[in-house]
């Protein structure tokens, strides 16, 4: 993992297009702007984590259901 220290209004620039930029600091609280292609999907963790369950979920029901067919 790569760490660094930014101050507000100072960005990140990931890649050629994707720029993460500090917008805001209150306390412990951090807030950060994205700019990033449409195309890109961006999720908070526990949304990403939540996503990757239930498609697990729905992959485990579906090859149920494929071995019950054979």
């Amino acid at each position: 993992m790569l760490a660094l220290t930014r101050k507000k209004g100072e960005s990140l620039i990931l890649g050629n297009n994707i720029q993460v930029k500090v917008l805001d600091i209150k306390g412990d609280q951090v807030k950060i702007g994205i700019d990033a292609p449409k195309d890109l999907s961006i999720y908070r963790e526990e949304i990403y984590l939540q996503i990757q369950k239930e498609n697990e979920a729905v992959m485990t029901v579906n090859s149920r259901d494929i071995l019950k067919g054979l």
